[in-house]
């Protein structure tokens, strides 16, 4: 028979364990925002280098990437001439991409997020970002470890339900000094491994210290991996939301 005064010490323990819980799953999920925050800023503007690199061969993209907040995004393909003037448009849950070649904008359905962005084993929504690794996943802590003589914070990210994610299951490894995003292992519904990405080149970028430079590598196929290089990046200049338009996209230079 259980006694009021087990019960009176008990409830005390119960009430303590799941406070620490509690706080524990929002630290994992203010680590995550700061991530997000510091790559993200207000506004940010880039000029990047994608190579994909595949046993036989080997191409490069160069594109410039506009944002705003969560909801507005911008892609503009520089080289090579054959994708020149490409564009790809994000305004809150609808994506579009303009094909200059044919004179088409073609909005993407949720269905082609999961899709290669370019050719690269990036995804559609790792590049354009439909879903938010703030919003639109739960946190817990995993654990601690050290990548390049940096320690970092282990986060487990789950989905929400009904939340626009193509992932079963993210793993990733933020600094614990300066929220920097140092790799991240991209799980299916099945709990199998699909991508990993790593980041690396850790400079003064837009004012803040960043990795410069990505690698992502997939599971199941031997010698393909896609890097991107970051040139120039700035954080915080004013973009209006008429610079994410449909129109707009098809005259970006």
């Amino acid at each position: 028979m259980i006694t009021k005064r087990f019960i009176l010490i008990i409830l005390p323990v119960i009430f303590l364990i799941t406070l620490a819980t509690s706080s524990f799953a929002q630290d994992a999920t203010d680590i995550v925002k700061k991530m997000d925050q510091k790559m993200r800023g207000n506004t940010s503007q880039a000029d990047v280098t994608m190579k994909i690199i595949r046993p036989t061969w080997s191409r490069s993209v160069e594109f410039k990437f506009w944002s705003k907040g969560h909801d507005y995004s911008m892609i503009l393909i520089t080289e090579p001439a054959r994708d020149k003037g490409s564009a790809f448009l994000k305004r809150k849950r609808e994506i579009w991409n303009w094909v200059p070649r044919i004179s088409r904008v073609v909005k993407l359905p949720p269905s082609m997020m999961m899709q290669s962005w370019m050719g690269s084993d990036f995804t559609n929504d790792d590049l354009i970002k439909e879903s938010s690794v703030v919003t639109d996943y739960n946190h817990t802590m995993a654990g601690d470890t050290t990548i390049n003589n940096y320690p970092c914070y282990k986060i487990r990210m789950i989905p929400k339900p009904n939340a626009p994610v193509v992932w079963g299951k993210v793993l990733v490894w933020i600094t614990k000094k300066g929220y920097m995003e140092l790799r991240a292992e991209f799980y299916d519904e099945d709990g199998n491994l699909v991508n990993t990405m790593t980041a690396s080149d850790i400079k003064q970028l837009g004012g803040r210290e960043l990795p410069a430079h990505m690698e992502m590598v997939p599971a199941d196929k031997k010698g393909h991996k896609t890097m991107l290089d970051y040139h120039t990046l700035t954080f915080n200049k004013p973009i209006s939301d008429r610079f994410f338009s449909i129109q707009n996209m098809k005259h970006l230079q």
